[in-house]
Order: structure tokens, then sequence, then C-alpha cells
């Protein structure tokens, strides 16, 4: 199924903020995957910590007949975008991910106890223009968090990947961007002009207020 064509009986519930365990995931559709630290604490402390949840990540992927779309990970929380292929249950799936990470931080860490806020979280995308504005949103992430001043030169996202010109036309990436966009300079002109608008909003409000805007990185 692709996005858009969505079952009436899913939609109301698709747009919440749902715990995955509270709702089957449906084969042949986009999610929105999302976590951050207990209490906001930081879930990476250095490069190793991100590189090593990417590789974990693409491994669970795979087993799951899945692909990864898109993602961010940022200092105390992550975004994730996953087309679930045919996986009988990908709950389990991401709780199994979650665990091997947090196992592998706890003991580099020489810590015990929680490391993320509950449960992964999960919205189902309902259209190919939530899709790709998601996408967006991901990201733009380190660039409206004041982290970077543009998106490229965050090293925890798959950014590059999206605005690449070499990327296979089988990539799980081309078949979203491509619906949208002829090329990764467009997708690339569309992200920055984005985080553009949310910068400069930022600015006046502040400027108006007297308070920063609330960072859309937020989880």
């Amino acid at each position: 199924m692709k996005p858009g064509r969505i079952p009436s009986s899913f939609r109301k519930i698709a747009g919440s903020r749902t715990s995955h365990i509270d709702l089957k995931y449906l084969p042949q559709e986009y999610y929105h995957l999302y976590n951050r630290g207990n209490g906001k604490q930081l879930i990476f402390h250095e490069s190793e910590n991100y590189r090593f949840f990417v590789q974990r990540l693409r491994e669970y992927i795979v087993k799951a007949n899945s692909e990864l779309v898109a993602f961010c990970l940022m200092p105390n929380h992550f975004h994730l975008v996953v087309y679930l292929g045919e996986c009988p249950d990908f709950s389990n799936m991401m709780r199994g991910f979650t665990t091997s990470y947090v196992r592998s931080f706890n003991t580099w860490y020489h810590r015990v106890g929680y490391l993320f806020q509950g449960n992964t979280q999960m919205r189902l995308v309902d259209s190919d223009e939530d899709l790709i504005h998601l996408c967006r949103y991901v990201h733009i992430n380190p660039v409206t968090a004041g982290l970077v001043t543009t998106p490229e030169s965050w090293d925890y996202s798959d950014y590059r990947d999206w605005i690449s010109e070499s990327l296979s036309v089988y990539s799980p990436i081309r078949k979203v961007r491509d619906v949208h966009f002829s090329s990764g300079r467009e997708y690339m002109q569309f992200a920055i002009d984005r985080a553009a608008e949310l910068k400069i909003r930022g600015i006046l409000e502040k400027k108006l207020f007297g308070s920063p805007v609330r960072s859309p990185s937020s989880p």
C-alpha cells in the first residue's frame, strides 16, 4: 500500500502519539519512529555511540525486511523514517534493537537502568506530502536546535545521502525523493529554505517576546 492510501479505521489513531506496543504496525507503510533519553538525558556521548547505533539499527531493519528511509540522531533523542515490509512483529524488533543499544551503552559507561523515556513512539505517515515534509523535518533538526548552521554539517544523519547525485535508483531514499524532486540539489534547497525560515522566525520572536521560540527539534 502506498502512502496516502490509509484504511479509514486507522486514520484517526495514526495521527496521535502512540507507543509501539499499543498499535500494530501495518506492512507496506511508512512510519516516523522517535524516542528520547529518560529525563532528557544524553543517549549519545561520543561519535562511537552514534556509529554503533546506526550500524545496529541497519542490521535490525534488514532482519525485519524493511527499509531505513531517513534518520537523524541528536544528543538526547532520535528520529527515524522507516518503510515497513513484511515483518510479522516489528514491535518486538524495535524493542530488541533498543534493548541491544541500551545494554552496550550501559556497559561502556558502567551504568545501570533505563536510558530511553519509555517505548519508542510511532506515527503512521498518511500521504506522500506528509512523508517528504517529515524527512525534511528530520534532517533540519540539528539546524533548528542550533547545533550546526547547515544540515550537511551534522555527521549523524543521512542528509548527505539525500542530497547525493550518485545514489542507486533502487535506494529507498530515491524512492521517496524522486516523487518530488529531480535531483539531490533540489531537495537540498527544499531543506535549507525551511531551516532559514525557522531561524528567521526564531530571531523575530526573540526580539518581540524576549525569549527564543521552542525548537521544533524537541521530540
